[in-house]
């Protein structure tokens, strides 16, 4: 006879405790735009976000497939433009975690990049957005002419309530063509089949 009461008043406290959970973790909100300092243009591309527990690095440089990566958030962008702001919340994905609102309290080191697309409007007839080779072989936080911001030190409290804002304001810089020795000579080759599908 108090079987079933007992089970609706344990559901009660469970739906009650996880509505909760999610109040408390849900309302973080990190806003990311560029300074007119490093782009005065619009800019397509992949907006990251990554947040680490520890300053060993950079936390562009901690992101991996392996268990020991750090947090990752990303969104696809057109036309940004300087100063206007992106916001993330809980409604983009990421990983490890998928969303911001599973993210435990702490001190985190948060990092913003924009990995930059080109347009190409193909021979095929097709329009694409896609990031170029810059000679760093398709490294994402090593391509010239990403926007990123200097890492800084955040805290997530247990509430989770969290507004903070990160600008861009840095870029990485062109790769220095190799020198010429007597020994090797470096030659660059157009393909005009290539050029002529790009």
């Amino acid at each position: 006879m108090f079987k079933p009461v007992f089970f609706l008043s344990f559901l009660i406290i469970c739906l009650s405790g996880c509505q909760s959970a999610e109040e408390k973790t849900s309302n973080i909100a990190i806003k990311v735009s560029f300074s007119d300092n490093v782009s005065s243009r619009a800019q397509d591309g992949r907006l990251l976000l990554m947040l680490s527990t520890n300053d060993e690095a950079e936390p562009r440089f901690q992101i991996n497939s392996g268990l020991k990566t750090q947090v990752v958030f990303g969104m696809n962008v057109d036309g940004m433009v300087p100063d206007v702001e992106q916001t993330f919340d809980a409604s983009n994905f990421g990983f490890p975690y998928t969303s911001l609102a599973e993210l435990p309290p702490g001190e985190y080191w948060v990092q913003a990049l924009l990995h930059t697309y080109e347009t190409f409007n193909l021979s095929t007839g097709h329009t694409v957005k896609l990031p170029m080779d810059n000679g760093e072989g398709q490294k994402w936080n090593r391509s010239p002419g990403n926007l990123y911001s200097k890492p800084f030190k955040v805290t997530i409290p247990e509430n989770g309530d969290l507004e903070i804002t990160v600008v861009m304001d840095q870029v990485i810089p062109p790769i220095e063509e190799p020198e010429d020795t007597e020994w090797i000579k470096h030659i660059k080759m157009r393909s005009e089949k290539l050029s002529e599908f790009w």
